[in-house]
């Protein structure tokens, strides 16, 4: 992306809403698309990844969606917020794929990643003592493992909630079920990730 044409939009123009943003972009404004992409790279990276598994599939994934909304753009119209139209065409794309892939391995966080690598599934660790960065990464497998274990669907809500921000009315158009369908799936998923993550710390 071209920092120059982002750095237009930076300082007060920082907090414009994504939605006026997408508008800009499809009347020809490119720096208004850097913005966007610097604002969402990340949680949409995240959710891709911790549905799929593998980083390669992820990235591909990730970079189609971003193609389908550049390709998109000339149609766009505000008919609800940015972050749920955009994690409703990843929505999409991961559902294509994960029908023609094997069963979800979620990566480990022993892969290294750096901040680029968008793979934050626990806070930093507050000492750099090595049996506390030990820890901390214990602590992520478990997170990562628990979440492969949920089912696609409490999995999705999950994700879509805690990564893209996306309130129960939201993901429940996204996914087409009512809304208390979703605040069930996200209490069942909570309830799980919670037991889950009890049981591993008992047996540590």
């Amino acid at each position: 992306m071209t920092g120059g044409a982002a750095d237009r939009l930076a300082g007060p123009e920082e907090e414009v809403a994504d939605e006026a943003l997408m508008s800009r972009y499809r009347d020809g404004d490119a720096g208004a698309f850097d913005v966007l992409y610097e604002r969402h790279r990340g949680p949409l990276f995240r959710y891709v990844l911790r549905h799929v598994g593998t980083r390669a599939l992820a990235e591909e994934i990730f970079q189609e969606v971003w193609i389908n909304l550049i390709n998109a753009r000339a149609r766009y119209e505000v008919s609800a917020k940015f972050t749920t139209y955009l994690f409703h065409v990843a929505h999409n794309r991961i559902i294509d794929h994960v029908r023609r892939r094997p069963p979800l391995r979620l990566v480990s966080l022993d892969d290294n990643e750096d901040e680029e690598g968008m793979v934050h599934a626990v806070p930093a660790p507050s000492s750099s003592q090595p049996e506390v960065e030990a820890e901390s990464r214990q602590l992520g497998r478990n997170l990562l493992t628990a979440l492969g274990q949920l089912p696609a669907d409490q999995r999705d809500a999950f994700l879509l909630h805690e990564e893209g921000g996306l309130t129960l009315e939201e993901i429940a158009q996204m996914t087409g079920v009512g809304r208390e369908t979703v605040k069930s799936r996200l209490r069942y998923a909570l309830a799980k990730l919670r037991e889950g993550m009890s049981h591993d710390y008992q047996r540590a």
